[in-house]
Parts: C-alpha cells; structure tokens; sequence
C-alpha cells in the first residue's frame, strides 16, 4: 500500500468524520429546539418513546447525540428512567440510516451537492437558510470523504500485505472487540460501520467477519453516552447503561443467532441485498438492530431494573451550609448545544424556588424574632449569590456555543431572569435585616400590620409560583400573572394608605411604620420581578417574531 493510499485514506476519514458532524451539528441548529420539544412531550410509553428516537436519531444521523441528549433530560428530571430506555431503543434503529445511505453510493453526486450547499450558504442572508445549507454541505463533505476513502482502499485491495492483516480477523470475539474499540474512539458507529461497508464492497473483509464486527460497533458506540452519564447523577448514568445494556444482550442474542445459523443468515441477507455487499452490510444493521429492539422492547423495565443494580442509591442533596453546588449544570454537566438552555432553566427554576422559600422564612422570622431563621436567611442568600454568579457565567460560555436557533434566543432573557431572581433573594434578606432591628429595638406590629404583611405576602407567594410555572412551561399563566400584579400594585397602596391613618391615629410608631412600609414596598417589587421572570419568554419571542416580520432574520 502506497504512502498516496494511506494520504487518501486519512483525508477521506477527515472528510468524512467532518461532514458527519456539521450535518447533526447544522440540523440540531436549525431545527434542535423543535426536536427536543418532541422528544420532551412524545414519549409518554414505551412504543411512542422507540418511534420518538427511531425520528430523532434518523433527522440528526447520530444515536450519540440523542442518547446523550437522553441522559441530559434524565439528569433534569424530565424524563424518568422508563421513558429513557424507549427513546434509547429506538435511537438504536434510527442510526442504521447512515449506513443505508452509504450503501447507494451517491459519491459521484457529491461534488453537485457541496456546490449548491455552498452556494446557499454563500449568498443567503437568512440565519436559518444558512443553518439548513450547512446540512447540504455537511452531506456533500460526507460522500467526498467516502470516495475518497473507497478510492485508497482500492489500492489497498491489490496489496498482499493488507490482505493477510485483515485475512487474520477471523475469531467473533476478536472481530466485536476491534469494532467495540475503533468505535469506542471514533464515538461513532455511523462512522464506522460504513468504513466496514466499505472494506466489504472493496474484498477488504469478508461478509461473515463484518457481521460480528457491527456488533462491536454498537457496543462501542455506548462510550459517549456513558462518559456523560458519569458526569451527572446517578439517574443519568443509568441512562447511559440502558444503552450498553441493551448493546451487550442484543450482542449476545445475534452472536448466539449467527453460530447457529451464520451461513443462513448471510444467504438471507444476499437475497435481500441482490448480492450487492455494500447493502448486505447496511441491511445486516439494520435488520440486526430491529430484531434486538423486537425481542428486548417487552423487557425494557428488566433492563431499567438492572441499572438501578448497578448503581443502587441515591444523589446526595444539595445543601446550603458552606457546600454550594449547581444542580443540573455546569462543567461536568454540559452536555450537548441542544440541552443546555433545558438545563439552565432547570437550574433558574431551582434558584427562584430557592428565594421564594427564603422570603416566606424571612417574613415568618420577622414575626416570630427566631433567630436561627434569620440566620438560615442569610446563609441561603449566600447560595442564592453563588448560583447567580455560576449561572450567568454559564450562560456566557454557552452563549458562545453553536446552539440551535430557538434557544440562542432565549439566553439574553435568561441572564434577566437570572438578576430578577437575584432581586427576589436581596429583598428576602431586606426583610431578615428588618428582624434584626426588630430584635435589637424592641419594635412591635399591630395585629392589623401582621393581618395586611400576610395578605400581600399570600399574593406575592401565588405571583412567583405562576411566575416560575410560566417561565419553565409548566403551564400558561400570563393573564393570571399580569391580573394579579395590579391587584398587588392596588393591595400595596391601600396598606401604604391604611398605614398612614394607624400613624395618624397614634396606633403606631415611627420605627414600626417605617418598617411596615419598607416591607410592604419590598414585597410589591418581589412581585414586579416575579412578572419580569413570567413574561422573559414570551417577549424574547415577541422580539424575535418583530426580527422576522423585518427581514432580519
């Protein structure tokens, strides 16, 4: 084999590695956001869940990013572990489109494709034409890479020497752990099957040898997903052991089929190919892949159960005490473009639930004068700074990202969010410096002042919980949130004004008052900022809709 062959070879690998990931890359940008909101909301059952990843996995040519997007969601809590092992079934189907694709050869139409891709992307002034023209490049790169590659192993064909090395993968067990090895490093088994398909149609391999070695693609193609699955908790790492569990015992399964019946099975799948070895490969993984999501489909809840075997117990809580820590982002957690708005969402809501809680605990200090509450006020505030410091340094990084066009969107709303949150806590903490004066002055409410403090702080409660609702989709409560927030504008100068009367009246002190007054304030701003978080979404979108109907998107 001549140093061109090898030259060409590699160059062909780079081509084709290279247009693999700027097709998923440009399709989980143009349409990353509407996928993932079908993969959120579609997969209710087992059933939906396989046809949901057989869709995802086929739109975006990788069962890595969606099993990690999978492990994503799992790490978030929106989707649980029964869920998961559908989406990741039928991922395992979906990815054998690659490899059909392949075998049509569409080498010689490559260079017509990159051209138009290219021009597209050239002299197109709409973000989301660009993005769609980046999968027609991507595609046209991809079947460059394989003539490339097809060409070199040509070459390879006539060289004896090339001949014996691969003449010597002729154990199974050999031939899986080499495709579970080369896969395992590539973290692609759309890739590296069609190499194999390749070698196949160019008498590199033999067709028998192939087959065992696909099996250890599938196995290998697991690497992704598990490192993280690693990174996340442990939820998330046994959704990434769904998919090697479900590798491994279809492995098995096929091998046990193939040593009972090798020479049936190839016979077969000649027949369906019409003799053609590029298609016996690509129609071997696919038909292997089905069988295994056949058979082990009615036994996904026993391999949901194996994992919770191997990673028994459960994630530590978070707390707040000298230990705070990101939930559901963060380095170890970033896991794909297409996750990482879901995650910081998650982790937002986390946070506003965080200073709501310690608002309740200051107002309820302020009454009671409990001291350890006012010190739990200030040691959650202190969390409270530390997840709005991590989350807006996150939402830089990721703002710099490839992300898909929906979400890049969204994050400018986001770092709002974050600093309205942030406002939330600060006021909380207000209330618990309010305590602390009570405390050291001896200054005592009226029943009527702690009547009228509860009621706005009831409504305030109820406009944060239908802020956080809205804001993270749980449901549609911007007409009650926008009722609402006049009602505390209005409940907020009638105590401003029934203060001033208990002044008038000598019912109340000066300290007191001005207390009453700065909480009662405080609480009708806690409002405003809950409304800032409801309404971030909507008005990013309204924006976005106002770019479009402009031409400028």
């Amino acid at each position: 084999m001549s140093a061109t062959d090898i030259l060409a070879m590699m160059g062909g690998l780079g081509l084709f590695l290279y247009g693999m990931k700027l097709m998923g890359d440009s399709i989980e940008n143009a349409a990353g956001a509407k996928l993932r909101s079908i993969l959120e909301t579609l997969t209710t059952n087992r059933v939906m869940g396989m046809l949901v990843g057989i869709f995802f996995t086929a739109a975006i040519q990788s069962s890595s990013a969606c099993t990690v997007m999978v492990v994503s969601f799992v790490n978030s809590g929106l989707m649980d572990l029964y869920q998961a092992a559908g989406v990741i079934f039928g991922a395992n189907i979906g990815t054998t489109v690659t490899s059909q694709l392949v075998s049509f050869n569409l080498s010689q139409y490559a260079p017509v494709i990159l051209l138009i891709g290219a021009l597209v992307m050239m002299f197109s002034k709409r973000a989301r034409v660009k993005k769609i023209s980046g999968i027609v490049v991507g595609f046209g790169i991809l079947f460059l890479g394989l003539s490339s590659m097809s060409s070199a192993m040509s070459g390879m064909a006539s060289d004896p020497s090339m001949l014996h090395i691969f003449a010597s993968l002729k154990h199974p067990a050999l031939s899986i752990l080499v495709g579970a090895l080369v896969t395992g490093i590539i973290q692609s088994s759309s890739v590296t099957v069609s190499i194999i398909l390749l070698m196949c149609r160019e008498n590199l391999l033999d067709v028998g040898i192939c087959l065992y070695i696909i099996l250890g693609c599938n196995i290998g193609a697991c690497v992704p997903a598990l490192l993280t699955g690693l990174a996340g908790k442990k939820n998330a790492l046994r959704a990434a052991l769904i998919h090697l569990f479900f590798n491994i015992i279809g492995t098995i399964l096929m091998v046990i089929i193939l040593m009972l019946g090798e020479d049936f099975v190839i016979s077969m799948l000649n027949v369906l190919s019409g003799g053609e070895k590029g298609r016996i490969i690509a129609n071997a993984h696919s038909i292997f892949k089905v069988f295994q999501v056949l058979v082990l489909l009615p036994f996904s809840g026993f391999i949901v159960k194996l994992t919770l075997l191997a990673v028994p117990g459960k994630d530590e809580d978070v707390n707040y005490r000298g230990q705070y820590q990101l939930k559901y982002i963060g380095e170890k957690v970033m896991f794909s473009p297409a996750t990482v708005v879901v995650d910081a969402i998650r982790e937002l809501e986390r946070m506003g639930t965080l200073a709501s809680e310690n608002l309740n605990r200051s107002m309820n200090a302020l009454i009671t004068l409990d001291e350890e509450d006012i010190e739990e006020v200030y040691e959650v505030e202190k969390n409270i700074n530390f997840l709005n410091h991590s989350i807006t340094n996150y939402l830089v990084k990721v703002g710099q990202m490839n992300l898909p066009v929906d979400d890049r969107k969204q994050i400018g709303a986001l770092f709002h969010v974050v600093n309205d949150i942030e406002r939330i806590g600060d006021h909380a903490e207000n209330v618990a410096d309010a305590a602390k004066v009570r405390i050291e002055k001896d200054v005592s409410f009226s029943k009527d002042a702690q009547t009228e403090m509860g009621d706005i702080l009831g409504m305030v409660n109820t406009i944060v919980q239908y802020s956080l609702e809205s804001f993270s989709g749980m449901d549609d409560r911007l007409d009650q949130v926008r009722k609402l927030e006049d009602e505390i504008d209005k409940k907020e100068r009638e105590l401003q004004n029934r203060h001033i009367e208990r002044l008038a009246r000598n019912e109340c002190t000066p300290e007191a008052g001005m207390l009453f007054s700065d909480i009662v304030s405080g609480l009708e701003r806690v409002a405003d900022h809950a409304t800032n978080i409801a309404f971030a979404i909507s008005d990013a979108e309204r924006e976005d809709m106002s770019l479009k109907e402009a031409g400028r998107i």
